[in-house]
């Protein structure tokens, strides 16, 4: 469990199949996270209970982010690292937090968390994310936490009827 003062990021619990059951069948996000299909909540139940695997088994981690109001704790996203690869210590990241509680800073907070613990803990040397050109919220959030642009993939994401592309972005531990 990483604690901060406004937010904690934490494993995976079996109370929070229904959440993720909402959001992993939203069409909204699938774009984003290259989903085709819905989940079932047996598959879901399936992840939950793999995840309890550590990351070096898993090559993936998934935490929930709980924003922390009057001593309650309420899940309001997740952040996830992936493509974990321990001999090239690098990872992707990607956060997801719920309509409602966006733009509260939330996401920055859990991200710098993050950030802290991958470089301290895990020893990584860095990370990456995927980001379509048109979310601007994002990309706003990842260059604040000095993430470069180091390359664009032109026409990478098709979505509906349009072709959207996606910036790759990487932060180097120093």
């Amino acid at each position: 469990m990483l604690k901060g003062d406004k937010i904690l990021l934490r494993a995976l619990e079996p109370t929070d199949i229904d959440l993720l059951y909402q959001w992993e069948n939203d069409e909204e996000v699938w774009v984003l996270s290259n989903t085709i299909t819905p989940f079932s909540k047996f598959v879901l139940e399936q992840y939950i209970i793999n995840s309890s695997q550590d990351i070096f088994t898993n090559k993936q981690l998934r935490l929930m982010i709980d924003k922390i109001v009057k001593g309650k704790q309420i899940t309001i996203g997740s952040i996830d690292l992936f493509d974990f690869d321990p001999m090239n210590k690098r990872a992707g990241i990607g956060i997801l937090i719920t309509k409602e509680e966006r733009r509260n800073g939330f996401a920055s907070i859990a991200l710098k968390q993050l950030i802290q613990y991958c470089f301290e803990v895990l020893q990584l040397h860095q990370l990456y994310c995927n980001i379509s050109l048109d979310n601007e919220a994002s990309l706003k959030l990842f260059r604040k936490f000095n993430f470069e642009i180091v390359g664009l993939k032109k026409d990478w994401i098709k979505a509906k009827e349009n072709w959207i592309d996606e910036y790759f972005l990487q932060l180097i531990k120093t």
